[in-house]
């Protein structure tokens, strides 16, 4: 399961808070409640720590330790279950000034089920389980092809990153003078079959033992890309993961492209699918209804005063202060949001135009 840009922004946020804070003596409590544990479990483990504190030496340790499971307990009496995908809770004194007290208390439950149970007491509050969630783990193969080229990719998140390129030796169509058509025949029927074998051993090498591989895409000419299947070059395992098939124009770089923009049922489930439609929608309003779209901080803001967005796109590039604002207002109003990568090329075009933009209920005329 993948995590949307939204709550990767906001996850990201709250780990870069609490990297702030820095104890004196192993005094940050950081726990951790997997999915479906009862939450009382936890607040009678957090009890039993308390008690155990009671044996630290130093006057300020022991009560800063005290003090902040005591209030991670307050707070987790809030909860009367852990949350579906469980919770993670930090609790500590964060005072500047040593000597005095400033204990305080967060939570969050991560925008995925979270298997992990732990309790930790440290100088610094436990974060990297939560960086591990943001990383993106799931990742696609992607091979474009005719009998001429291929290129082997990864679609990782929204990023495509080339790892592989082939050219054959298949000879063009025009034949040399003095050649049989039977023997020129013989000789591109030779060279595409050890073209197809080279592309389906390097596709074994990269994607067969690959972790987190969700499928494989193969986009080409239509023929090419049957033909291909059919000699079944492809191993029964690597078979297995081929999700799917696109007939493409080009190959090298731009087919990846190509192959990207075409796949977008097959990868509907992903944030990359999601990111492209919405922004396409966007600039496709622009060029044909101007008057269902605004872009540009202070334009967006005053037509989301006014009620009339509908979903605000809001790049990732922006400041924390202001993407917090435009949420808030946002919410007040009933509007959708997206926060929007720069990892595709509509992504770039948003942080190129402003940074903001709307697509709104209605037309609003200039």
């Amino acid at each position: 399961m993948s995590i949307s840009a939204k709550e990767k922004y906001h996850l990201k946020k709250f780990i870069k808070d609490l990297e702030n804070y820095r104890g004196r003596h192993t005094e940050l409590v950081s726990v951790y409640i997997p999915a479906g544990y009862d939450i009382n479990a936890i607040i009678n483990h957090l009890s039993q720590e308390q008690g155990t504190a009671s044996n630290i030496k130093s006057k300020s340790t022991r009560e800063n330790v005290q003090g902040a499971l005591e209030r991670m307990i307050q707070h987790l009496r809030l909860f009367k279950r852990t949350p579906p995908n469980g919770l993670a809770v930090f609790s500590g004194n964060v005072a500047e000034r040593e000597g005095q007290q400033d204990i305080r208390v967060w939570s969050v439950e991560p925008p995925v089920p979270m298997k992990l149970r732990t309790y930790r007491c440290d100088k610094e509050f436990l974060l990297d389980p939560l960086r591990e969630l943001c990383e993106t783990k799931e990742v696609y193969g992607l091979v474009v092809l005719d009998r001429r080229d291929a290129t082997i990719a990864l679609l990782k998140g929204k990023s495509i990153i080339p790892i592989r390129k082939t050219h054959s030796e298949v000879p063009g169509k025009m034949k040399a003078g003095g050649q049989s058509a039977m023997r020129f025949s013989r000789l591109r029927e030779g060279a595409t079959k050890e073209h197809y074998k080279k592309v389906a051993e390097y596709m074994k090498e990269e994607f067969l033992k690959m972790e987190g591989l969700k499928g494989i895409i193969i986009g080409g000419p239509g023929v090419t890309v049957n033909d291909f299947l059919r000699r079944e070059y492809i191993t029964t395992e690597l078979q297995k993961k081929i999700i799917g098939t696109k007939d493409l124009s080009y190959t090298g770089e731009f087919g990846l492209q190509e192959l990207l923009e075409k796949s977008q049922d097959i990868l509907a489930d992903e944030e990359v699918a999601k990111e492209k439609e919405i922004m396409g929608r966007f600039f496709n309003y622009l060029a044909k209804k101007p008057g269902m779209v605004s872009y540009g901080k202070a334009h967006v803001m005053k037509l989301l005063d006014m009620g009339a967005v509908d979903t605000l796109l809001l790049s990732e590039s922006l400041d924390d202060e202001t993407i917090e604002e435009f949420e808030k207002k946002a919410e007040e109003l009933g509007s959708s949001i997206m926060i929007i990568s720069t990892d595709t090329r509509e992504g770039v075009q948003l942080r190129d135009i402003g940074k903001v933009a709307a697509i709104l209920r209605y037309e609003v005329s200039e």
